[in-house]
């Protein structure tokens, strides 16, 4: 199964598009989206040193119209893409990336929302100096303790070895003097302490625009940051996105869905080469064989494509055959409340919704009172803590 991912601020290198802006196609649709948010994208992806793309306002627009442009010269009739992607994900403002390719939103909406992301999340960052700074190797517990005492966020847990610590300037400072136990410490090139409450400002101004933007349900599975899931409905996907720029990005979670899903290939789009390297090293400790590839230059185009074909299959969400989710009639309860059923909140063999595959993490709404709660698919049971409540059957079969 074939995964596109998309890198977030931090995997941006002066003149990473240099080689990429020499083709005419790519320049000419790179253009038009530079133009969509009126920044001279082509100019700070070829010409401006590392501090000037270190700037959120210039760094989140780059990377997510690079993305999107790549997208379309791997695979130049966007309709193919769905018969090999099993999954997208985004590394934090890739997931805007991520979700354009989904076909949750356009390519001009998604750089409008980036380009207001990154002005808000920039003025949030002024109010107070802060930043990010991330951790590599040392026992997680140790690290995560530490990140803790001295008031910091976990604001990225990226998977085995490597957790972002983030907050203020002097707070990172403490942190350096007092460093967990066999853990390098790596300051990392961003203007601010992303996925924390320092943002909050910046979700409220981000939020505001989102009301007005139209979306679509997800054409392949779209993999969200906040904790893994698999969300089939645009607007959580979008409202996830906004949501995300104020909470921690779990991407060790991601990697985790990834490997349930059955991924045997993981792309990633230029700048390439962060989440690649991260990917070896979480499946490697898995003892799982997933191959990667880092997409940095047009030549490795044709490479590109075969890699897709020989780990791409036809979409699950395309092809597998709908499941139909009832209570169980072998116990009728709910939350474990024993007087549910007799409460009427739901009933053995009542249909509650469908479910496109077996390994997606759903949501799933009561028809009575309203009630949301998260489930995992799990051996055709929706699973939870002690007890299966609810069974799953293919659509038009017995329940």
């Amino acid at each position: 199964m074939l995964v596109i991912v998309a890198p977030g601020q931090g995997a941006q290198t002066p003149g990473f598009l240099r080689p990429w802006l020499a083709e005419p196609t790519f320049a000419a649709r790179f253009d038009w989206l530079s133009t969509v948010a009126s920044i001279d994208l082509a100019h700070y992806g070829t010409e401006a040193d590392e501090e000037q793309i270190r700037d959120t306002r210039i760094a989140q627009p780059l990377l997510v119209a690079s993305t999107l442009v790549t997208a379309l010269e791997l695979f130049p009739h966007p309709a193919d893409a769905y018969t090999k992607l099993g999954a997208v994900a985004g590394h934090s403002v890739g997931e805007i990336a991520a979700a354009t390719g989904a076909r949750v939103i356009s390519a001009e909406q998604a750089m409008v929302l980036v380009r207001e992301r990154g002005r808000a999340m920039a003025d949030a960052a002024a109010a107070t100096p802060t930043g990010m700074t991330a951790v590599l190797g040392g026992d997680r517990d140790d690290v995560l303790a530490a990140i803790e005492r001295h008031g910091l966020v976990a604001a990225n847990d990226n998977g085995p070895g490597q957790v972002v610590a983030a907050g203020t300037l002097e707070q990172l400072a403490a942190f350096a003097d007092d460093a967990p136990a066999k853990a390098k410490l790596r300051p990392l090139s961003v203007a601010g302490a992303f996925h924390t409450p320092h943002m909050a400002p910046a979700v409220e101004h981000v939020a505001g625009l989102a009301r007005s933007v139209s979306v679509h349900d997800p054409r392949t599975r779209f993999i969200s940051n906040r904790d893994g899931s698999v969300i089939h409905d645009g607007a959580e996907v979008l409202s996830r996105i906004v949501g995300q720029i104020a909470r921690p990005v779990r991407w060790d979670l991601c990697l985790e869905t990834m490997a349930d899903l059955g991924v045997t290939g993981i792309i990633e789009m230029p700048p390439a080469g962060t989440l690649t390297g991260i990917a070896k090293r979480y499946f490697r400790g898995r003892d799982m064989t997933v191959e990667t590839f880092a997409l940095d230059s047009p030549d490795q185009l044709d490479a590109a494509r075969d890699f897709c074909i020989k780990h791409g299959e036809a979409s699950p969400i395309e092809t597998s055959p709908t499941w139909r989710m009832v209570v169980s009639p072998v116990k009728g309860v709910f939350h474990r409340d024993e007087r549910a059923a007799d409460a009427g909140l739901l009933a053995p063999g009542v249909t509650i919704g469908d479910v496109a595959s077996l390994r997606d993490r759903i949501s799933v709404t009561s028809s009575h009172g309203g009630q949301v709660v998260e489930w995992l698919v799990e051996d055709g049971d929706l699973v939870a803590p002690g007890q299966p409540l609810l069974r799953l059957h293919p659509a038009g079969g017995a329940a």
